[in-house]
């Protein structure tokens, strides 16, 4: 990504106290998604070794007729991906891998919750408000019913536990990492075909298909 481009990206960042991801699209040539996986397979492992940095997911999919690689790295604070997007390893592997990519090195950030509806294929549109309030509430339902037994045995252990608000927080912490670590990452890509499957059927036009 150039010094430009990086300037731009970093004024949009949220707060340097909020989890952030940093998206990274590549589409690949044709007939070089091999040496590109084995590329991408270097840059994760150098990736996960940099502090702050949270865990990274790797989708791929089709872009006008060519393999496209979108990866999500969460990092703990703008600063921690800041580290990694300037850090000399991380040039030097975009550097290597320029040769492989239709369109440079696209880079975009976001909060961390932004991403969960974001939708992968250029062009396309997010799902719509009742599919992402649907799937939303069916992972967080459980949540509200079964994290409330699983900690009220530990509560009752000690007085300060079981006070209304260190118990609330407790439980609305547990709630909250489960599912924007864990549970919406997962089910976004269970649910992914159900969630894009009516933007499809809106944009399809004759010959333009993947």
């Amino acid at each position: 990504m150039s010094d430009a481009n990086r300037r731009d990206a970093a004024s949009a960042l949220p707060g340097a106290d909020e989890v952030v991801t940093l998206i990274v699209k590549h589409r690949v040539k044709a007939g070089a998604e091999a040496p590109y996986e084995a590329w991408l397979r270097r840059i994760v492992g150098v990736a996960g070794q940099y502090e702050g940095h949270l865990g990274v997911d790797v989708i791929r999919g089709k872009s006008g007729g060519l393999a496209l690689f979108t990866c999500v790295l969460r990092f703990c604070s703008t600063a921690a991906m800041q580290r990694w997007l300037d850090s000399p390893q991380r040039q030097a592997l975009v550097a290597e891998a320029a040769p492989m990519l239709a369109d440079g090195d696209q880079t975009e950030v976001h909060p961390v919750h932004e991403f969960w509806f974001t939708a992968q294929d250029d062009g396309a549109s997010a799902p719509p408000r009742w599919k992402q309030a649907l799937l939303t509430m069916l992972v967080i339902l459980p949540h509200t019913l079964l994290v409330p037994l699983i900690w009220g045995p530990v509560l009752q252990l000690n007085p300060l536990l079981a006070n209304y608000v260190v118990a609330t927080f407790l439980i609305t912490l547990t709630i909250v990492l489960s599912v924007v670590y864990l549970c919406m990452p997962l089910a976004t890509r269970l649910f992914a075909p159900w969630l894009q499957a009516s933007v499809a059927d809106r944009h399809l036009e004759p010959g333009h298909g993947q």
